[in-house]
């Protein structure tokens, strides 16, 4: 196979990249995991609908634009859909899996737009059926254009949580309450870099009128404490937070529920970025992420990353630094006046500075706090894949456990197939938490990324 331009990720960040390069008449070859390009958010439902009242018209506007770029330049781009990439293969070369089918994409140049994952928070009964991650419920409601229960209620931080409530509330359910861990005080100072991007707070403030409208209370500085139900969730149980988060237990109330959305955060999907011997720096809020310099090139010269797996911005960023990553290699090829360029990516560069403040305001309000490491109790499972409880991490951290690895091997968390994604986050906090620089010291993937299964051994 003659090398190319390979992108990882047909999200916003990637699609971007690839229609940018299109306008060049570079062709590239988009490899993900989907069989519909979009992202999350923007890949819409899975089978035809006539409409989709549930969403707001700003998202099916993009929604809409994204997938008409990627067909207005689609003779340039060769879609590998239900594709996962497993890892690399040397220097220029990945390991891919489709249908059960191995083989190798080699590439000149690689854009990595993996994009994130959400940040899980174990408290008692996280496990529970019908408790839910927001990204989950978002894709129920998007892509599967199902309900994913009857009466719920939302916990976490951030502004999906508001643009959730309105989404169930539109498809017909019972939203019993939303609870922001933020206090109101905290929110009210970002004002000012929440203005960066008006017509997006005038959007905020419309979905808050439709809470109101439609009596979907909204508590501030209120957060979960634990999930209660034998086969199925029941009930839920909150409390008020305090400035650190943690929950004020003799201020308890319960309700009852069959789904519990959850969204405390984001994480960078950036595993294969690490495998691929890109220089790493941790980020409070994103974890561990690729270092790039201003036109998205990582510390390996022909390997830029994009989107979410860098900075947690949103979809907006995600598209403008997909074009910065395009025009890069547009430079380095020679397909265009390099000043031209220049003046182009500068461009980019302020607008991109305008959203990263925005979100950054949402960030500083939302600032993971300590308390809630203490939501777990100590038979609480943290490690799904190898069983871990907290009392576990709590026994090897009191024996003496200063870093990731020592507390791998002491207990087997990140061990798993999920080789850390949803356990290592409580476990970098807890060593923060503990006064342990652990940012030099991080998880280590494993090649593959994901089990091959056996019937890939077989048509080899």
């Amino acid at each position: 196979m003659d090398k190319n331009i390979v992108i990882v990720g047909a999200g916003p960040a990637g699609i971007s990249a690839a229609t940018e390069l299109a306008r060049y008449d570079l062709s590239s070859t988009v490899v993900d995991e989907s069989p519909k390009v979009g992202g999350v958010i923007y890949r819409g439902p899975w089978r035809k609908t006539p409409d989709m009242p549930h969403l707001d018209e700003k998202l099916k506007e993009s929604m809409n634009k994204l997938h008409q770029d990627y067909e207005r330049h689609s003779s340039f781009i060769e879609l590998k859909s239900q594709t996962r990439v497993l890892g690399p293969l040397g220097k220029d070369g990945l390991l891919i899996n489709n249908n059960d089918q191995l083989s190798t994409l080699e590439f000149q140049h690689l854009i990595l737009a993996t994009g994130c994952q959400e940040r899980s928070i174990p408290f008692p009964g996280w496990q529970l059926p019908g408790v839910m991650l927001l990204g989950g419920i978002q894709l129920q409601l998007k892509s599967g254009l199902v309900r994913p229960g009857h009466k719920v209620a939302l916990v976490g931080t951030g502004p999906l949580l508001i643009l959730v409530a309105c989404q169930l509330h539109k498809s017909g359910c019972e939203v019993s309450g939303i609870y922001e861990a933020a206090s109101f005080s905290s929110v009210a100072k970002e004002t000012v870099a929440l203005l960066n991007r008006p017509q997006q707070a005038l959007g905020g403030l419309s979905m808050m009128w439709y809470l109101k409208k439609n009596n979907i209370p909204l508590h501030y500085g209120w957060g979960i404490v634990s999930a209660q139900g034998e086969k199925q969730l029941t009930e839920v149980t909150l409390a008020p937070y305090d400035e650190n988060w943690h929950a004020d237990t003799s201020k308890v109330k319960t309700l009852s529920v069959d789904t519990l959305g959850v969204g405390y955060g984001f994480s960078a999907r950036s595993q294969l970025a690490q495998l691929m011997g890109l220089d790493m720096k941790y980020d409070h809020m994103g974890g561990a992420i690729p270092d790039v310099d201003q036109w998205q090139r990582s510390s390996v010269n022909h390997i830029h990353c994009v989107g979410d797996s860098v900075k947690l911005a949103g979809a907006d960023a995600a598209i403008i630094e997909g074009k910065i990553a395009a025009k890069s290699i547009v430079k380095e090829l020679g397909k265009a006046d390099p000043l031209t360029i220049d003046k182009e990516v500068a461009s980019l560069r302020k607008t991109l500075s305008r959203l990263y403040r925005f979100r950054q305001g949402f960030d500083n309000a939302g600032y993971r706090q300590a308390g809630l490491l203490n939501l777990p109790s100590e038979e609480t499972v943290i490690c799904r894949c190898e069983q871990v409880k907290r009392k576990a991490i709590d026994e090897a951290l009191a024996q003496g456990c200063k870093d990731i690895v020592t507390l791998k091997m002491r207990t087997r968390v990140t061990m798993g197939d999920c080789q850390g994604k949803t356990c290592s986050h409580y476990c970098y906090d807890r060593l923060a938490d503990e006064g342990h620089d652990y940012s030099a010291n991080l998880v280590r993937p494993r090649f593959p990324l994901d089990p091959i299964p056996f019937a890939a051994l077989e048509n080899e």
